[in-house]
C-alpha cells in the first residue's frame, strides 16, 4: 500500500513538472528568435538596398520555353545568371558596409554576410556549369550544418523584415 502512495507521489510531482514546463513555455518563454536584431534603421536601408538587386533582377527575367539540350539557351541562360547574380552581390557588398549598431546585430550580421559570400559564389559555379553543359544543370547549394545556405539567408532576412533580401529563387527550376 505504501508503495502505491510513493509511485502515485512521484507520478504526480513529475507531471506536475512537466505542467510547468508547459506553462513557461506558452506564457513566460522569450519569444524573440535568435537571428532578430535591434537595428531597425538598419533593417530598412538592407531592404531598400536588396530592392533595387531584386528589380534589376526582374529586368533580366526571361520566360522563354527553354530545351534542358539547347546548348545555345544555356548559354545564354549562364549570362542572364552572371548578370542577376551581379545584383546580388553589389547589394550583398553595400550591406556588408553599413554595419548595425546594436550588439547582436554586429555579432550576427558578419556571419550572413559571409553565408551570403557562399551562396554566390554557388550561383557563379552554376553560371558557369551552365557555359560548358550538354543538358541543364541542377543548381546545387552548399549546406551548413545540414541546412541549404539558401534557407539560412532566408530565415535571417524574414526575420528582420528584410524579404527583398531574401536568396532568388530564380535557378531553382
Amino acid at each position: 500500500m505504501k508503495r502505491h502512495v510513493f509511485a502515485r507521489i512521484v507520478i504526480s510531482f513529475v507531471c506536475g513538472l512537466v505542467a510547468l514546463m508547459w506553462v513557461y513555455a506558452f506564457i513566460f518563454a522569450p519569444r524573440e528568435s535568435i537571428n532578430k536584431i535591434k537595428d531597425t534603421a538598419w533593417q530598412k536601408r538592407s531592404q531598400q538596398t536588396c530592392l533595387v538587386a531584386e528589380n534589376k533582377r526582374f529586368a533580366l527575367q526571361d520566360l522563354t520555353a527553354m530545351s534542358p539540350t539547347d546548348e545555345t539557351a544555356l548559354k545564354k541562360k549562364a549570362v542572364i545568371v552572371d548578370l542577376a547574380t551581379d545584383s546580388v552581390e553589389i547589394a550583398i557588398n553595400t550591406i556588408a558596409k553599413d554595419i548595425p549598431t546594436d550588439v547582436k546585430g554586429k555579432a550576427i550580421v558578419p556571419d550572413w554576410i559571409k553565408e551570403y559570400r557562399l551562396y554566390i559564389q554557388n550561383r557563379r559555379q552554376f553560371a558557369d556549369a551552365l557555359r560548358t553543359a550538354t543538358r541543364r544543370p541542377f543548381f546545387s547549394e552548399n549546406e551548413i550544418e545540414g541546412v541549404p545556405v539558401s534557407e539560412r539567408l532566408g530565415k535571417f532576412a524574414r526575420e528582420n523584415e528584410m524579404k527583398a533580401c531574401q536568396p532568388p529563387l530564380d535557378l531553382s527550376v
